[in-house]
């Protein structure tokens, strides 16, 4: 199993896009929240996490971004999720995370899962 995390910044905007692509587990998870958690505490720094290539995920997956979202908190920055499978989206959605979490994908449109 792999994740590989691409970050991209954008200064101007203070956007940090953020591209995963692979598989969120119990041996990826620690790698992801390395990376993930440092950027929101950057204050008004907007994380945005696109997640169309992850195919899987399981609940330390879940874990790291519920510390990332206490950090967007406590550090006056925001996280968003862009374009879950409908897997990964189920997870979030079964969880109730997708009430706290901001989330934006095709399912939302078309009226949830």
């Amino acid at each position: 199993m792999d994740l590989t995390i691409e970050v991209a910044h954008d200064e101007h905007e203070q956007v940090r896009k953020v591209v995963l692509i692979g598989e969120i587990d119990a041996y990826t998870a620690p790698k992801l929240k390395e990376t993930i958690v440092p950027l929101t505490e950057e204050n008004g720094v907007e994380v945005v996490i696109d997640m169309h290539a992850i195919s899987y995920m399981d609940s330390t997956g879940l874990g790291v971004f519920i510390s990332a979202l206490k950090s967007t908190k406590e550090h006056g920055s925001s996280l968003t999720f862009m374009n879950p499978q409908e897997r990964v989206y189920r997870l979030f959605k079964i969880t109730g995370l997708t009430e706290i979490m901001n989330i934006q994908t095709d399912y939302t449109v078309r009226g949830g899962m």
